[in-house]
């Protein structure tokens, strides 16, 4: 990780004494990355972008889009480059799990994005203190008992597993609830989205935009869940092409005829229907083979013997707990703070002596346009009645 000059708006006219100057407005932070210097504040406004850039190669100021889910509002913060790639905020007088915020400039996500949209780019991304589970892609042919070993596996460890919400453009049909059983959006809403990068799949079905989004499934991860996504052939492939770090697991069936024995078993569903879906597995069957398309692929020869080895893979067992993960401790940030790097872990600094809190970045993980993860916050020399579990 490199460290580069991020400055308050009362030391730029001393920095920049080559005749560059900078006219800051209040807690404002400047970060210089090679001739741009990158201008964070303003985000108590609401319709801000919180965000400017001075190209100092042409001499203007250049106003980027702004991508991801920007920070609510705070003033005083600190910033520092890290890899110089992105920029990290650190919040003052902030609680510990809503301090560390990331500001991508130039990683992968936002170069491609570059691309598309044809302008300067920059991208949010809120750190998070503590890591995830990866997220687990279930596809297989419509027959073949993958529903039926998901169901299994909530049965047995109801509190790991949760599902993402899908996002869709059709009218909400009766008793459905928004948020619930889909995210009801319009269609102009969702196309914007996707081309801002922030959906793992999608697909149009009967003139409707079906997808799921990064947030989704970010949110199935804040609450402390594992998200399991029983998506198809086509949309784990889109998955997989994502930054999404997941584990892509096929479930076939033993052969085409018993697959065949299976739907018409059901004794639920037209010759035709029956046919249309024998096409589509024909499909899928063949193209969960692809090479490195999925991690594992299991074979539903005997339900019980197939869930076994899915709970293998997963690295799960009859005898494990599963009681939710306790809560990180939570505690306050000062109103004024500094940074220092050393290694991989940042020194926020304060006033006093005795208050040393640690950043340690080793196992980052993630980023825009999802959260950035593996984050671990430590302090030391704070009073008990700073130290809360949240109430302060």
């Amino acid at each position: 990780m490199g460290e580069a000059p991020a400055f308050f708006a009362d030391d730029l006219q001393a920095r920049f004494s080559n005749g560059f100057h900078l006219k800051l407005k209040d807690f404002e932070t400047a970060t210089v990355v090679g001739n741009k210097t990158y201008v964070i504040g303003g985000i108590d406004d609401p319709t801000s972008t919180g965000v400017r850039i001075f190209d100092k190669s042409i001499g203007e100021w250049v106003i980027p889009t702004v991508l991801g889910t920007k920070p609510k509002a705070f003033k005083s913060h600190s910033t520092m480059l890290l890899n110089k790639d992105r920029i990290l905020i650190i919040k003052s007088n902030s609680k510990s799990n809503d301090s560390a915020w990331f500001l991508e400039v130039d990683t992968q996500f936002v170069r491609d994005q570059k691309k598309k949209f044809g302008t300067e780019v920059v991208a949010w991304s809120k750190g998070v203190i503590g890591d995830a589970e990866r997220p687990i892609v279930i596809s297989g042919p419509s027959g073949v008992g993958k529903g039926t070993l998901i169901n299994m596996l909530m049965k047995e460890f109801p509190s790991m597993f949760g599902f993402s919400v899908s996002h869709t453009t059709r009218a909400p049909r009766e008793k459905e609830e928004n948020g619930v059983h889909y995210h009801f959006t319009d269609r102009s809403v969702m196309e914007e989205e996707i081309k801002a990068g922030k959906f793992l799949e999608f697909a149009a079905v009967h003139g409707n935009l079906y997808g799921t989004s990064i947030e989704a499934v970010e949110i199935v991860a804040d609450a402390g869940k594992r998200c399991i996504l029983d998506i198809d052939v086509q949309g784990a492939r889109s998955v997989r092409a994502s930054s999404l770090e997941a584990i892509f697991i096929f479930i076939c069936p033993p052969s085409f005829e018993e697959l065949e024995k299976r739907l018409r078993a059901r004794g639920t569903e037209t010759e035709e229907q029956i046919q249309k879906r024998l096409r589509n597995a024909k499909a899928e069957l063949e193209q969960g083979n692809s090479p490195g398309l999925f991690d594992h692929i299991l074979v539903n020869n005997d339900l019980e013997a197939c869930y076994e080895r899915l709970k293998k893979i997963l690295g799960l067992n009859g005898s494990m707990d599963v009681t939710p993960k306790t809560p990180t401790e939570v505690f306050a940030l000062p109103m004024e703070l500094s940074l220092s790097i050393i290694d991989e872990k940042i020194l926020i600094n304060s006033g006093n002596a005795d208050q040393k809190i640690v950043l340690d970045l080793s196992s980052m993980k993630g980023g825009a346009p999802g959260r950035t993860r593996g984050l671990y916050m430590s302090t030391t020399g704070l009073h008990s009645d700073d130290v809360t579990n949240g109430n302060f």
